[in-house]
């Protein structure tokens, strides 16, 4: 942790100076949603201040608005290792989620089956169940193991059938933190089915070097307000699509790869947020590789140096919570194969107890089933309070990690 920039990367995070009950606040909510950078909150409001406007006019204000949107597809492209054609924004991963159900479910039957994971976000997996129910479809389950947190490749292989319409995946565990295996297992769909990959990359994005060509997935989304931006959705849509999905839209909207998603006026606003998001992450990047030539070398560069610095931050809480008397950890024991997300029980008091009890001590974190609800229904949690979270990012420090671990050993 010796390297990282770690007090220069704070001081571009105004939060981060936030008092709690006159002690520094503690942030191990990422999760949930990051603290935005202060290049984001400046060019939200410099583009609301200069004057905003909608698209396609011939007038100043709208002329900047089309050329803002441009240049955020084409961050985001940078940031996920695609192009900006294929890149759409949305409200947030569960509205664009819901939009793509609604637009593949026109071609599917009754008899049709899709698959999903007890170990995702209910927003990858709640529209698909409801899509399900909708047209009459078999919902095929793809199990985790509660000893491991983890599914296998041989269980997703034996679900995958010639009716197989759908496979719904996760990069990254919101409730345990674990790295799917994604490329593999989209590999796996395209030699046994003719379904679409639909991956919810929202944990995974702020933590990992993300490239969406190498997953081969049909559809990826991620949340920009859980990588140190606004309150954006994204999805990327493979071209290889282009001319097989129709998408639930007004008619004069374009029909241009995921553009056909963008439905209605979007938060302009939202995507200068966004481009001031990348921009921070470049100055990270350049920070870690003096050498990178192009926005997306610096750009992994950046989440290179991350995880990394991350791995050790992980590392120093996951011996701090070994030393905690009754708290059991759910989900992988190490660094290797997840996101530095972590969540456990502690015997003898119900989680929100335990988030209240860090809440005094200025430590913010959550607790419950984090729209995780199959993930606690399968440890058996879901009646009990459910699960204490605490995530970490770039952000945190080890003396943070020490707050936190003499918190927990107070209750």
């Amino acid at each position: 942790m010796q390297n990282f920039p770690i007090d220069a990367v704070r001081s571009h995070f105004p939060a981060l100076s936030r008092q709690a009950d006159g002690q520094p606040a503690a942030y191990f909510d990422a999760p949930g949603g990051t603290q935005a950078c202060d290049a984001a909150i400046r060019a939200m409001a410099a583009h609301l201040t200069d004057g905003t406007a909608n698209s396609g006019g011939l007038f100043a204000t709208s002329i900047e608005t089309d050329r803002l949107s441009d240049d955020a597809h084409a961050a985001m492209a940078d940031l996920l290792g695609a192009h900006p054609e294929d890149i759409a924004f949305g409200p947030n991963m569960t509205s664009l989620t819901f939009a793509v159900s609604r637009a593949l479910a026109r071609d599917w039957h009754e008899g049709d089956e899709l698959i999903v994971t007890r170990l995702d976000h209910d927003a990858n997996v709640a529209p698909w169940l409801q899509v399900a129910e909708d047209r009459g479809m078999t919902v095929r389950w793809l199990d985790f193991d509660p000893a491991t947190g983890r599914w296998t490749l041989d269980d997703l292989a034996a679900l995958l059938g010639t009716k197989t319409r759908l496979v719904a995946l996760g990069v990254a565990s919101n409730a345990l933190g674990t790295v799917n295996p994604i490329a593999e297992a989209v590999r796996l769909v395209r030699e046994r089915s003719d379904a679409f990959a639909y991956v919810d990359a929202v944990q995974s994005v702020p933590h990992l070097v993300t490239d969406v060509t190498a997953m081969g997935a049909d559809f990826v989304a991620c949340s920009p307000y859980k990588f140190f931006g606004p309150h954006q959705g994204v999805l990327w849509m493979n071209p290889r699509l282009d001319d097989r999905v129709r998408a639930y839209k007004v008619r004069p909207a374009g029909n241009e790869g995921p553009h056909r998603f963008e439905t209605g006026t979007p938060s302009f606003e939202g995507q200068a947020g966004v481009l001031g998001t990348i921009s921070y992450l470049e100055w990270l990047g350049e920070r870690a590789d003096p050498s990178a030539n192009s926005r997306r070398s610096r750009l992994v560069a950046a989440m290179t140096a991350a995880t990394a610095y991350e791995s050790d931050l992980g590392n120093h809480l996951l011996a701090g919570l070994a030393a905690v008397p009754g708290l059991k950890l759910w989900g992988p024991p190490t660094m290797a194969g997840r996101v530095p997300t972590f969540s456990f029980t502690l015997s003898g008091h119900a989680a929100p107890e335990i988030a209240q009890h860090l809440a005094k001590c200025g430590i913010f974190a959550w607790a419950g089933h984090f729209y995780a609800v199959e993930v606690l229904a399968r440890l058996g949690l879901a009646d009990n309070g459910g699960l204490l979270r605490v995530g970490l990012c770039h952000y945190n420090t080890a003396e943070e990690v020490d707050r936190l671990i003499a918190a927990l050993m107070e209750i």
